[in-house]
């Protein structure tokens, strides 16, 4: 078998714009996510049913549902209603990237909800009792104490939430955008060569995992350091 290097090297500019489309669906979407997971791992740790409980549910849904089934519903589903269509985020919801990157922002929010959660409650209990000592209100425990302590500790498990989420954007070739998958599918139908196509679209990818490894690594070294433990 011989690798087709001509076809590649003619289509660098179209697996290099796919980079940037995906790049920018993965940055959008985390972005959203995150900001939607705050207010959720909050919730998901409140004592109060009324609180706790629709949290718990969204997470649930979100987190047991595929998401080409999302995307699917997002960006297909939602067509099919008259009000929709006629509503003024209409021009939104017609439009690929911008549904894409919501169903992207929706899982990814679900899953980053319950990671964040998780550290909150694994905070050691000396930190609480410090802060109330100083006389901290919970409005301000949770501001200076709670969450920068949770999100210093998520950092690894939510490395691997980022990693996935660079994955699964590879489903955005299936509502018409042109990322990096789009770009292999693009050079397939254009030259029948599969395994040059995707081949090097799995070489895009492993690149930019590796990348985004060697950050979340030098983040941990940064802000996890306090939690290695000191030699003798």
């Amino acid at each position: 078998m011989i690798f087709d290097y001509n076809v590649i090297w003619q289509s660098l500019p179209l697996y290099v714009g796919g980079v940037l489309v995906t790049l920018k669906l993965l940055a959008f979407s985390l972005a959203l996510g995150l900001a939607g997971a705050v207010p959720l791992a909050l919730m998901r740790v409140s004592r109060q049913p009324w609180v706790n409980f629709p949290a718990w549910l969204y997470t649930y849904v979100i987190r047991g549902t595929p998401m080409l089934v999302q995307l699917f519903l997002i960006y297909y589903g939602l067509a099919q209603f008259e009000g929709v269509r006629e509503s003024a985020m209409w021009p939104y919801l017609s439009n690929a990237t911008f549904c894409a990157c919501l169903a992207f922002a929706i899982n990814t929010s679900a899953y980053t909800a319950e990671i964040l959660a998780g550290s909150i409650k694994a905070t050691p209990y000396g930190e609480i009792e410090a802060a109330k000592a100083m006389g901290m209100s919970r409005v301000k425990l949770y501001r200076r104490i709670l969450l920068p302590s949770a999100l210093r500790r998520a950092l690894p498990q939510y490395s691997n939430e980022v990693i996935m989420m660079l994955h699964t954007t590879s489903l955005a070739s299936i509502v018409t955008l042109i990322d990096i998958t789009g770009a292999a599918r693009t050079v397939n139908s254009q030259y029948y060569l599969p395994f040059e196509a995707f081949i090097t679209a799995g070489a895009f990818y492993l690149c930019l995992t590796f990348i985004l490894v060697r950050l979340f690594k030098a983040a941990e070294r940064r802000y996890l350091a306090y939690l290695v433990p000191r030699k003798a």
